[in-house]
């Protein structure tokens, strides 16, 4: 079980998670989904205090880490039982993909060199990479890069897997195996909690969808219900603007 409790976090005079509260099951996909600067990366980056809450607490099983009070210990067990795919791939450009995955397990697990690289050829053969493992990320494909990123948080065996904008840094074509790899990755009960602006891929892969709108959670429902044609209020606002800006009917999701 993962419970984020009142969590609270400003930018100068501007707030921008306004005293969330929200519990994730163990093994459960969740969307966070919003308009832009609707809290939703600051939140993810909350969650294991990459940008630290102004209070409030968060709970990862027998783990309770208060924002005005943990010490760096604290932090560190945290982040241990969290693990983040960025946006923007974040792999070290002169190691090679399996060297990237490798690294953490050295670093952060203590494995030595020859168990490190085993483990991180198990994980590239998961997200299907195995003959890639001694490329560079110059050599690899914006897809093949973002699972190389997934191969590496896994690696971690985080409690849950944070993913911020997993396709967003991608062309079209691309987002497929991406897709495809996060839904094998759900299919093994990992729990995960996604931020994303793609709404066909957030209806693809969330079991559970959450509304954020300047900082409050204005929705939190399955995915058939959010996508509903009787979804009302700001999910219905939502959407619409969703698709002006895209230019694309309802149905299209």
């Amino acid at each position: 079980m993962i419970r984020i409790e009142d969590i609270v976090k400003s930018y100068g005079t501007r707030r921008i998670l306004d005293g969330l509260t929200i519990e994730f099951a163990a093994g459960q996909v969740t969307a966070i989904v919003g308009s832009s600067g609707a809290g939703k990366s600051t939140l993810l980056r909350s969650i294991d205090f990459l940008d630290r809450p102004d209070s409030g607490r968060i709970v990862i099983g027998d783990l309770t880490v208060d924002a005005r009070t943990a010490k760096q210990p604290e932090v560190l067990e945290l982040r241990r039982r969290t693990a983040m795919v960025f946006q923007q791939f974040q792999l070290f450009s002169r190691k090679t993909a399996l060297e990237n995955v490798a690294e953490g397990l050295r670093v952060v697990r203590g494995f030595e060199r020859r168990d490190a690289e085993r483990e991180a050829r198990q994980h590239l053969a998961a997200v299907g990479l195995s003959a890639h493992e001694h490329q560079y990320p110059s050599q690899l494909s914006g897809g093949q890069q973002q699972r190389v990123g997934i191969a590496r948080a896994l690696a971690m065996e985080p409690d849950v897997l944070l993913l911020d904008e997993p396709t967003s840094a991608l062309d079209p074509e691309l987002v497929g195996e991406v897709l495809a790899t996060i839904r094998g990755i759900a299919d093994t009960g990992q729990t995960m909690i996604i931020v994303s602006h793609e709404m066909h891929f957030v209806r693809q892969v969330a079991g559970r969808i959450i509304l954020l709108d300047r900082g409050r959670i204005v929705d939190d429902a399955a995915p058939e219900a959010f996508f509903s044609a009787e979804a009302q209020g700001r999910t219905r606002e939502f959407l619409r603007e969703y698709h002006l800006a895209r230019g694309t009917p309802d149905y299209q999701i």
